[in-house]
């Protein structure tokens, strides 16, 4: 009876669809015994059932079978109890088939034997011989079966990735890449130019800016798109001087009061939240920096009080924390140990860190006030704008009744973080940045550029459980600078032909 119970309990407190779950970092969910089980189950019921008789839990039981990769559900024993008999009646007609098989294929083994023998030969060797029923039927699409990639197999059901060394932090510039090109260097140098300028003249820093930024300027340049630094020259060093002797003002003021009740709740969640961050990046994972990005979640979150701390934000100091660290470190980042740094040096990242993430949470902070107004008006604009560009795409979203809050509200909440390697972020705020509102307007066109580029397969994908696997897991670990170049343009394209013509896209 308490078991009942419980599972109700959990079928009645589903989460939102699209929330941040609690396993963080795994690129794909391991394999569940139970989608292999509800597979087959669902194929049973495919000519019986209509599509719509699952609308009102499909995603709920797709929620519960990938909302924790770590959990096994409470009801996992009697689900598969409950389907053992099932297995039975079929065993017991599989092994009177599998014997009368077994004697033929023996008869005829004993009456031509040379004839079996250049038959076995004459096998393919990566074709198995047939020895159960299972078996059996997987061999009527062997020539198929020998053809089949095994990407077509893990885009099913994908297999957790190893990241390979190309998902590095580090980018075409970085130090161990290919030397800058003429072009590279002709583009350092405009910068350079523009950077000691007495004053910086920001719409063509913009310019510069849009089709990336060179690492060796990218933190003053980044420190100066975000309004963070002045232009004017002979400022700077007095305003980084205020503005760092601000910060470490109110941790003096505000962090001892983590400890008291009305703050332990929000001190929880942060501390529970910073080791789940980039947890597959050991630079994230030293208790020096997950002690900077607790100072900094709890002191903006004490500041901010209509929208307090909101999972998803602890993402977002993660690129300015580890453009910031570049200035003083040459090689890559990610190995980098910080307690090599001066504390003075560490002062500085941590408080530019919490200055510019401020400024960039200032322009979508509706998007983490009281239900999330500003992800969900974003949403319903996604929605819109891709029934519009591509109206394949979004019938065979209705089609299979996937609805867009269960893929895009993670695009939104995190600014495809969760989608794209560190080293693609990076790049891509460098263009946030020199747009006007980037990271509020410009990311719409961004996330619907990112939909259709995967039309192919989503087209592919013909049920619900499909279709969100392949959503939640796209492949762009080996995503670099051309890719995110040929996305941001396309999203330019996007919003040059829509951003002043709302019609175009409102039915």
């Amino acid at each position: 009876m308490a078991a009942e119970s419980g599972r109700q309990f959990w079928k009645r407190s589903a989460k939102l669809p699209g929330s941040i779950q609690p396993v963080y970092g795994a690129q794909h969910p391991p394999l569940d015994p139970r989608l292999t089980k509800n597979f087959i189950k669902d194929r049973s019921k495919a000519n019986a059932l209509p599509m719509k008789s699952k609308k009102a839990s499909s995603f709920h039981e797709f929620a519960r079978n990938t909302s924790d990769a770590w959990d096994i559900g409470d009801d996992e024993d009697e689900d598969f109890s409950s389907s053992s008999s099932s297995f039975q009646t079929l065993n017991s007609k599989v092994a009177k088939a599998t014997a009368a098989q077994v004697l033929e294929n023996h008869s005829k083994l004993r009456a031509k034997p040379e004839r079996a023998q250049s038959a076995l030969g004459d096998m393919p060797t990566n074709c198995k011989v047939i020895k159960s029923s299972s078996e059996a039927q997987l061999s009527r699409t062997s020539e198929e079966a020998c053809v089949r990639t095994p990407l077509q197999k893990q885009q099913s059901l994908p297999l957790r990735p190893v990241i390979p060394l190309v998902a590095r932090i580090s980018d075409q510039n970085a130090s161990g890449a290919p030397p800058m090109t003429v072009r590279e260097k002709t583009r350092l140098e405009k910068f350079r130019q523009l950077l000691s300028s007495h004053n910086t003249d920001l719409d063509e820093l913009r310019k510069c800016s849009w089709p990336g930024v060179p690492r060796e300027v990218r933190p003053v340049t980044w420190r100066l798109l975000s309004g963070y630094l002045p232009a004017n020259m002979e400022r700077r060093k007095l305003t980084l001087q205020r503005k760092r002797e601000e910060y470490f003002g109110f941790i003096q003021q505000y962090y001892d009061s983590r400890n008291e009740e009305h703050h332990q709740d929000t001190y929880r969640q942060i501390h529970i939240d910073i080791p789940r961050t980039n947890p597959l990046i050991p630079l994230f994972q030293q208790p020096l920096v997950q002690e900077i990005f607790e100072r900094i979640l709890f002191i903006w979150a004490i500041r901010h009080p209509a929208s307090g701390y909101v999972q998803g934000i602890n993402d977002l100091v993660t690129p300015f924390f580890v453009v910031f660290l570049s200035e003083y470190v040459e090689e890559d980042v990610e190995n980098f140990d910080v307690a090599n740094l001066s504390q003075d040096v560490l002062r500085s990242i941590e408080a530019d860190s919490f200055w510019c993430m401020s400024k960039l949470l200032d322009g979508i902070q509706d998007n983490y006030t009281f239900a999330q107004p500003g992800i969900q008006k974003k949403v319903k604009a996604l929605e819109e704008l891709v029934s519009r560009i591509d109206e394949q795409v979004h019938n065979h979203f209705r089609k299979y009744e996937v609805e867009y809050l269960q893929f895009a509200f993670r695009w939104m909440n995190n600014l495809l973080m969760r989608e794209l390697p560190l080293r693609c972020t990076i790049r891509l705020w460098d263009t946030y940045q020199s747009e006007p509102e980037g990271f509020s307007h410009f990311h719409l066109y961004v996330c619907a550029a990112f939909l259709i580029k995967w039309r192919k397969e989503i087209l592919d994908e013909e049920d619900f459980q499909g279709l969100l696997m392949l959503l939640q897991n796209l492949p762009t670990i080996h995503w670099g600078n051309e890719e995110i170049g040929l996305l941001l343009a396309e999203a330019y394209r996007l919003k040059y032909m829509f951003a002043d013509a709302p019609n175009h896209y409102r039915r």
